[in-house]
């Protein structure tokens, strides 16, 4: 019990010193979501025929943030379930509103519009997001998780 009760004391005074190495006046960055872990991904935009464009190599462990805008020419959405479950969705944010899912398999524009996803690529492998029915390789979005 004395072993527990010191060890936690130590972890407290290591703890406060790191805190007064920042000044003292904010807390010491916090792992994963700290800013120096984010990255913003090109937008990928969505319109009948075009291509998604990539590919994207990503790290695990990174905090990613992309924007995903549709231009309205068609209903069309991005299909990526093997991708989706290797990372740690975040949030989606669709005009102010933020939704934090337990995961995702796709995502569907009916309307022109933008919808902002992040999350935290966890899980290394090839993996990618691609249009539902399609066929060409310019709408399939290639994704290297390492």
């Amino acid at each position: 019990m004395r072993f527990l009760i010191s060890l936690a004391l130590l972890l407290g005074l290591a703890t406060t010193a790191a805190f007064a190495e920042t000044g003292g006046d904010e807390a010491p960055p916090a792992g994963l979501l700290a800013a120096g872990n984010k990255q913003k991904l090109p937008e990928v935009m969505l319109s009948v025929g075009e291509p998604l464009g990539g590919p994207w190599v990503l790290k695990s462990g990174t905090y990613y943030t992309v924007e995903i805008t549709s231009d309205g020419s068609g209903e069309i959405g991005l299909s990526g379930a093997d991708f989706f479950h290797a990372v740690w969705v975040d949030e989606v944010v669709i005009e102010g509103l933020e939704v934090r899912p337990m995961g995702l398999q796709s995502v569907e524009f009916d309307e022109p519009g933008t919808m902002k996803i992040t999350f935290i690529a966890v899980k290394p492998g090839q993996y990618a997001l691609m249009i539902p029915g399609s066929t060409g390789a310019d709408q399939r979005l290639a994704i290297t998780i390492e």
